[in-house]
């Protein structure tokens, strides 16, 4: 399958965070190549977030068969969020994918999200977000993501059902003005809405882990994303907006 790679500036760049994912990377780069191939010209940024597996040495033996792949590497793990923002940097191209690296979600899914984006008449920030309407998780995590994602929408007012979904669709530059922080992952869409944006759920699938184990649980989740919450408020409620015209005499 012949990969489409710019040395210059390619039309989109997928970033996917890696963190020990040593039997997802394989099957997960291959159907990214087949779901852009129709998309033009793209490049991967696979970012190893400090992993202590496998995965640095699969994602190396990856990029030597995948000329769209690059790889950045974590000295230590950071988090998704600093995974995501450091691929974002390092991206050529102007529009931004995200998934995650878990497999969970399906890159056949892309091509939808990005032609949403470019089809919006949005004259500020566009955030196209997916949405797992069928959630193949455990009724533990499904209870627990309803519930902050309820609560997130109350208080943030952010319109969006499923906030924790891999799968974003955006502008590099809309993204790089955005205040930086640990797990602003997860308030996309907030951030987007706080900078005059707008933000489109799409529904998309999902489905269950391969291999490996989750990140993510109860326990690490809660008492950090209560805390985020109320840092996210206090943002929103201080946004300066630059809406001012010159005047001409």
């Amino acid at each position: 399958m012949p990969d489409a790679r710019c040395s210059q500036r390619p039309g989109l760049t997928v970033v996917i965070p890696f963190y020990n994912e040593q039997d997802n990377v394989e099957q997960l780069i291959d159907e990214l190549r087949a779901a852009l191939s129709a998309l033009g010209d793209y490049e991967l940024i696979a970012v190893d977030d400090g992993s202590t597996d496998a995965t640095a040495a699969v994602l190396e033996r990856a990029a030597a068969r995948v000329p769209a792949l690059r790889v950045l590497r974590l000295a230590r793990n950071r988090g998704q969020s600093a995974a995501i923002a450091n691929g974002v940097r390092a991206a050529r191209a102007p529009l931004i994918v995200t998934l995650d690296g878990d497999g969970q979600n399906p890159p056949a899914d892309i091509p939808r999200l990005v032609q949403t984006y470019r089809e919006s008449r949005s004259s500020g920030p566009v955030l196209v977000m997916g949405w797992r309407q069928q959630r193949n998780d455990s009724t533990l995590r499904r209870l627990s993501s309803r519930c902050a994602n309820r609560l997130r929408k109350a208080l943030l007012g952010d319109g969006c059902p499923d906030t924790g979904c891999g799968l974003k669709v955006f502008a590099r530059d809309d993204f790089l003005r955005l205040p930086a922080f640990d797990h602003m992952h997860r308030f996309l869409p907030a951030l987007f809405v706080r900078d005059g944006g707008e933000v489109v759920s799409i529904a998309v699938s999902h489905r269950p882990r391969h291999s490996g184990q989750s990140k993510y649980g109860v326990r690490n989740r809660l008492w950090v994303g209560l805390v985020d919450l109320v840092g996210v408020l206090w943002l929103q409620r201080r946004a300066c907006r630059f809406e001012s015209e010159e005047s001409h005499v």
